[in-house]
């Protein structure tokens, strides 16, 4: 993608479900943290865009060898499961995303909707570091857009990890930053 006029940001909030935020101690803070990031994001035009994972008919879209979704698979038995948590309901404008394996763009029609809104930049939350966000930096990088990931607005079942990420990992391919200074630099 090397020609983006008019670029624009998006604001991927992953994996914010019901089924999954109990994985990270059901964090009221967290949850509190990105509803009032999304609410204050819509006021100023960007595109606030949540992914959720989704296996319609379960293990049979799952190969026995991917251990990650074997598991997970089983937990996604129905709707309610897999809905947006509704501390951080999507709005009107918003845009819901599915997707059937680790990244945000896997099996999702992700790319189609950033490129056909001049998304030059992806700002990334989501729970788990190591999961999701791992995985959407990785292909986001691939895919030439701008990252952005939002320290505070991820979180990890081991602090170690998330740690190592966010201050090693990321920053060759993502700027990292807190929701306050990434809020004051739109």
């Amino acid at each position: 993608m090397t020609d983006r006029p008019q670029e624009r940001n998006a604001l991927l909030l992953m994996d914010f479900q019901t089924s999954v935020i109990p994985a990270f101690g059901g964090d009221n803070r967290l949850l509190r943290r990105i509803a009032e990031l999304s609410e204050a994001t819509r006021h100023r035009d960007v595109d606030v865009v949540h992914v959720r994972i989704s296996l319609p008919r379960g293990l049979a879209e799952v190969g026995p060898a991917n251990r990650v979704f074997t598991e997970v698979a089983t937990s996604l038995a129905s709707e309610a499961d897999t809905g947006v948590h509704p501390a951080i309901a999507p709005a009107a404008d918003d845009f819901v995303v599915t997707k059937k394996r680790v990244s945000a763009f896997s099996g999702s029609d992700l790319d189609l909707l950033l490129r056909a809104r001049r998304i030059g930049t992806v700002v990334l939350a989501g729970v788990s570091t190591s999961g999701v966000v791992l995985s959407t930096v990785r292909q986001a990088a691939d895919l030439d857009y701008r990252i952005v990931v939002l320290a505070d607005g991820c979180a990890d079942s081991d602090d170690d990890v998330h740690s190592v990420l966010l201050r090693k990992v990321f920053p060759p391919q993502a700027d990292v930053m807190s929701i306050g200074d990434w809020s004051t630099s739109l």
